[in-house]
This record gives structure tokens, sequence and C-alpha cells, in this order.
């Protein structure tokens, strides 16, 4: 029965339920270890979500890098 529940939850309501939670813990870090840590934390965390985006879409770092950085920086 109760699993019942949390998968019709799951299937129906998913959008809302990650987003929540997300707004729960980003609510937390911000009481438990302040705004500033919290945002330089959040930028890590979505540095290394966007790195394993372009990993997992087999692409190639370096050569984003290259399009990012200035001509030259890498001699």
């Amino acid at each position: 029965m109760l699993k019942d529940i949390f998968t019709d939850i799951w299937l129906n309501y998913r959008g809302r339920f990650l987003c929540s939670l997300t707004g729960l813990i980003v609510a937390s870090l911000f009481l438990v270890i302040g705004f500033w840590r919290t945002l330089f934390l959040m930028l890590f965390v979505a540095g290394g979500f966007f790195i394993g985006y372009k990993i997992d879409k087999k692409e190639d770092l370096v050569e984003w890098l290259d399009r990012l950085l200035p001509p030259g920086y890498h001699k």
C-alpha cells in the first residue's frame, strides 16, 4: 500500500517533489552555514554538474576550454 503511494507520487509529481526537496536542502544550508558559503557551494555543485553533463554527452572539454579561454592561453 505504502509503496503504491510513493510510486504514484514519483510518477505524477516528480518535478514538484524534487524541486521542493532541493528548496528544503538549500534553505537548510542557508540556516546552517550562511548565505555566502551556500552560494559558494552551489557554484561548485553547478560546475560539477556542468562538467559531468559534458562528459556524459562525450563532448571534448579541451575544445570547450579553447573556445572559452583567450587564444594562446595553453602555450
